[in-house]
């Protein structure tokens, strides 16, 4: 039995997921006006043509880079949830959710990924729409569901899981995200204190 050698040549460009990292990394660097479908048929090492294959056009091949960017970070919550779900201790529970939380949403790749759908939100909004639906909204309603099913459990009070959602997130990453957004790296809020200002609004009295 005889295996064929691939001969020595030009290495294979990058296409599918490859591709979408290398466009990424580009409209990060220099965002969406400063990146040009050249520049990233060169650093993906294929010709134009072939990049203009997959993705016909420049803002094209951005809403793909954010589509999937958006569905790699979809279920990065779940595991916590599921911790959560199982936990004894609500209070405690609820803090290692807000940890987690905060290491994933305050983590630079994502703030960066943030600050680029932010700042072509005006020239691209069905893209910076599609992002807050399928990223943040998509785990707030995960988190919604969640409390909705540990409700009469842990004794709270939830007519809304949305809106309980999306008051735990923000209370757990509002400041910090504001502060590393428009100032740098700021102390956060403590976790405790957060998860205490939901309890007392949400638990059964």
């Amino acid at each position: 039995m005889t295996t064929a050698i691939r001969p020595p040549g030009r290495p294979a460009g990058r296409t599918g997921e490859e591709l979408l990292a290398v466009a990424r990394d580009l409209f990060l660097e220099r965002g969406y006006g400063g990146t040009s479908m050249e520049e990233v048929a060169t650093r993906a090492a294929i010709s134009k043509a072939s990049l203009y294959r997959e993705h016909s056009s420049k803002s094209a091949l951005y809403e793909a880079v954010v589509r999937h960017w958006a569905a790699s970070g979809r279920d990065a919550m779940r595991p916590a949830l599921d911790r959560l779900q199982t936990a004894d201790d609500l209070r405690q529970g609820l803090s290692e959710l807000a940890e987690t939380m905060r290491a994933g949403i305050l983590s630079e790749p994502v703030l960066a990924m943030r600050r680029l759908v932010a700042a072509e939100a005006l020239t691209q909004p069905v893209v910076a729409r599609m992002y807050l639906e399928e990223s943040w909204n998509s785990n707030i309603h995960s988190l919604a569901d969640t409390l909705s099913t540990m409700a009469t459990k842990h004794r709270l009070h939830i007519d809304d899981p949305d809106a309980a959602a999306s008051d735990f997130t923000w209370l757990v990453i509002g400041a910090p995200l504001n502060a590393r957004l428009l100032a740098g790296d700021a102390p956060a809020p403590p976790v405790a204190r957060t998860v205490d200002l939901f309890l007392a609004g949400y638990r059964e009295r």
